[in-house]
């Protein structure tokens, strides 16, 4: 901790955080030491089977409802509170859970999107959740399944037998088009411009601190390649091995809720104290 304090206390830290600091707040990951296997809705499937579709849409429906009511963290709160210290240069996040902002964070850049919004495949209009999900309440005013488990995208799984006579809902601004989370799915591809300006943040900063990924997939991994690449040091703090480990200067592995905090406390401290 004393290590991890100081490099982060010289600032410029570029922060890329993953499913794993969200876990705490009740929204599993995919690969933590509490998550269970599963198969993505891929965005192939999701455009090209009105039956995935129906079934994504009916579990999301009810998966909604916990992503809503989760609140944010200790680990949350501690990135915030790095930040207005002074001590970050930016926040990059694998999530899509809006729990940064709502913890204090401000210009957090969404890798993926964040499911409190809705588009339209068809025209490109957008629209809030909140307005889709009582859309959908009215067109389904007998569906009362309950969910078993929640995903880390915000659906649910359900049996086939409660998903049947589930009514989705289209697009009211072209009338008919396909409306779809605002998130990258797998098998999508994130917007140019968004992976260019989180490359722009990792290269001009002192220190790229990793929180609660796993980096298996290259969507976050690529960052710290770029961050090793460039002899920026990189910081890794996880509940377990990562495939950046090799890569990087330090690794924590702990709870975030425990080690961010206390990060925060020591970081900040430091600086307060001019040291």
């Amino acid at each position: 901790m004393a290590e991890l304090a100081r490099l982060v206390e010289g600032g410029d830290v570029a922060v890329l955080s993953g499913a794993g600091l969200s876990t705490e707040s009740g929204i599993p990951d995919y690969r933590g030491p509490t998550s269970t296997v599963r198969t993505p809705m891929t965005f192939q499937v999701f455009t090209g089977d009105p039956a995935a579709r129906q079934r994504y849409w009916a579990r999301s429906h009810l998966g909604w409802r916990t992503i809503a009511r989760a609140a944010p963290n200790a680990g949350h709160r501690a990135v915030a509170h790095l930040q207005d210290q002074g001590l970050l240069a930016g926040v990059i996040t694998q999530n899509v859970d809006g729990l940064h902002q709502s913890a204090g964070a401000r210009d957090v850049v969404e890798l993926h999107g964040n499911l409190d919004r809705v588009v339209c495949l068809t025209c490109g209009d957008a629209l809030a959740r909140e307005e889709l999900e009582s859309r959908l309440t009215q067109a389904n005013p007998g569906f009362d399944a309950h969910a078993a488990t929640l995903n880390p995208d915000g659906d649910v799984e359900l049996p086939d037998e409660q998903v049947r006579g589930f009514h989705i809902a289209d697009c009211q601004t072209c009338h008919g088009g396909m409306l779809k989370p605002d998130v990258v799915f797998f098998g999508e591809t994130v917007p140019a411009e968004r992976v260019r300006a989180c490359f722009r943040l990792v290269e001009s900063a002192r220190l790229l601190l990793v929180l609660g990924s796993s980096l298996t997939v290259m969507s976050g991994r690529r960052f710290v390649l770029r961050a090793a690449k460039l002899g920026i040091p990189v910081a890794i703090v996880n509940q377990g091995a990562t495939r950046g480990d090799p890569y990087a200067a330090l690794t924590v592995d702990g709870p975030l809720g425990v080690v961010l905090p206390e990060l925060a406390r020591r970081a900040a401290g430091r600086v307060g104290a001019g040291t």
